[in-house]
């Protein structure tokens, strides 16, 4: 499939391949079981059956299969045993088969890296550990052998979520408050993309002043903070896989992520902030993101007049490909005469600016301990 978006009304074979995967994740009756032919058109039962699956995979649900929706899809199709899975330093491979081992290795007490169903070098390393344990090859290689002796394990995890206690031990190993943290800031878009224009407000402009004015508290407080881009007018802008990628370059502790929103209605208003997360299971998310965005989004609503969007989980690659926990924040609807307004005003980005830091200041007080207590032990099935 090429790199490209479709949506209602397209035609081709692609779109054929998309009425496929949709079949069979059970989102879309497929024809041909009763004898007819694909007219490989987007009709609005495909547009449906997108938006049903973005919603279930923490996409924005807009009906439209673009590069993110593109590889969920195709990555939905696996699972565990389907395929041998290996580590590619050009081509990763992704899916649910790669999510479901990396949920068995962490559950096993081996460490696979985020959950994020991508089989990347931690994967990798957490299997051939698996491997070395099991007295099988340690060769990195999720085929026959591996599965069988999977099969063999129970999975013993008793009082605790795996994925929960590694992220909190990471959070306190780096030690209490903020001083000596590295946190990434991304103001999104940039260069020659302005992101939202609306009310004679551009969004890369917005959020570039507001990163550096979060950028300023945080050297204050002994953090070494970076931004993911500058503000050259004819620079391209990084895409989130860059961003993310040099977020686990200078192995930040934390990515805050930022951006205003727009919409087609002007009553859309509010600040939201997201963290990473999929319905499709309860087990892939950040807990340490979940906490940081709860805890933004409750002290910027308590200092200013925006409405409360709330937090939510999604999957978008500047929260997924970061190795360390990753928080959006949209602080307004630049298409909103009343956020355009506020936002607009220096003294509301200070304000913004200064409840970051007291939600970062939350998160990492030594009073906070999000680690359950949990007896983990992999047990063979005789």
């Amino acid at each position: 499939m090429t790199q490209q978006s479709y949506r209602l009304g397209d035609h081709g074979p692609a779109v054929t391949q998309i009425r496929s995967h949709l079949s069979m994740l059970g989102l879309l009756s497929d024809d041909r079981a009763e004898g007819l032919e694909w007219d490989a058109e987007f009709d609005g039962t495909v547009d449906a059956a997108v938006r049903a699956f973005q919603q279930q995979r923490g996409l924005i649900a807009d009906g439209v299969v673009g590069t993110s929706t593109w590889r969920r899809l195709d990555g939905a199709r696996w699972t565990l045993g389907d395929r041998v899975l290996r580590y590619g330093t050009r081509h990763m491979q992704h899916g649910d088969d790669v999510t479901a081992l990396q949920n068995r290795l962490l559950d096993l007490g081996f460490d696979p890296g985020r959950i994020d169903g991508i089989f990347g070098p931690d994967t990798e390393r957490g299997l051939m550990e698996l491997q070395r344990n099991l007295g099988i090859p340690a060769d990195g290689l999720c085929g026959p052998v591996t599965f069988r002796s999977l099969d063999r394990l129970a999975r013993t995890v008793v009082g605790g979520e795996p994925q929960r206690i590694r992220e909190a031990e990471r959070l306190h190993h780096r030690g209490p408050g903020l001083a000596g943290k590295v946190i990434v800031i991304d103001p999104g878009h940039g260069g020659r993309d302005s992101g939202v224009c609306a009310n004679d407000l551009r969004e890369a402009d917005v959020v570039a002043d507001l990163a550096s004015r979060i950028e300023g508290r945080l050297g204050a407080v002994g953090v070494t903070a970076f931004l993911t881009r500058g503000t050259n007018p004819d620079a391209p802008a990084p895409t989130e896989v860059e961003r993310a990628s040099f977020a686990n370059e200078v192995d930040a502790d934390l990515v805050i992520s930022l951006h205003t929103d727009g919409h087609d209605s002007p009553h859309a208003q509010g600040v939201a902030t997201f963290y990473y997360g999929s319905g499709a299971s309860e087990a892939t998310h950040s807990v340490i993101g979940e906490a940081f965005a709860d805890l933004v989004q409750r002290e910027i609503v308590a200092r200013t007049d925006l409405h409360d969007g709330r937090s939510d989980a999604k999957t978008w690659d500047i929260l997924q490909r970061t190795r360390m926990p990753a928080v959006r924040i949209d602080v307004g609807y630049l298409t909103h005469p009343g956020d355009a307004a506020r936002l607009a005003d220096p003294a509301l980005r200070d304000t913004i600016a200064g409840a970051v830091l007291v939600a970062l200041q939350q998160l990492y007080q030594p009073t906070t301990d999000l680690r359950p207590h949990v007896v983990q032990v992999p047990t063979p099935v005789s």
